[in-house]
């Protein structure tokens, strides 16, 4: 693969697995099928990994937090393909805080 994103090649595969479920095992079909459970046990189950690679030393460290980094938006892409939310929205809300203190963004939010 080029310098090009890998993002909209994931985010093509995962919903034509949506759509076109292969016949053979796909572990992208099996997070799909088990829904906001099962997707939403395994971005758990990666961002403590991504916390614990974090304090790893040195470069096995390294490569260990982004092995766990790219398992987490692996499977936060998943489920954004089970609610069929595209990138682009999660793109747009990133460009909508940029700039704006973080502070201040979350106090904008409405309470809940």
């Amino acid at each position: 693969m080029s310098d090009a994103s890998i993002l909209p090649a994931l985010l093509a595969l995962i919903a034509d697995r949506k759509a076109n479920p292969p016949t053979e095992r796909s572990y992208v079909v099996s997070l799909l099928k088990g829904g906001t459970a099962k997707i939403g046990g395994k971005i758990t189950e990666e961002a403590g990994e991504v916390v614990e690679a974090a304090d790893e030393p040195g470069q096995p460290g390294r490569e260990h937090l982004v092995h766990e980094v790219a398992d987490l938006l692996f499977h936060t892409l998943v489920l954004l393909g089970l609610k069929e939310i595209p990138w682009t929205e999660v793109e747009a809300e990133l460009a909508r805080r940029f700039g704006v203190s973080g502070i201040v963004e979350k106090e904008s939010r409405p309470k809940s």
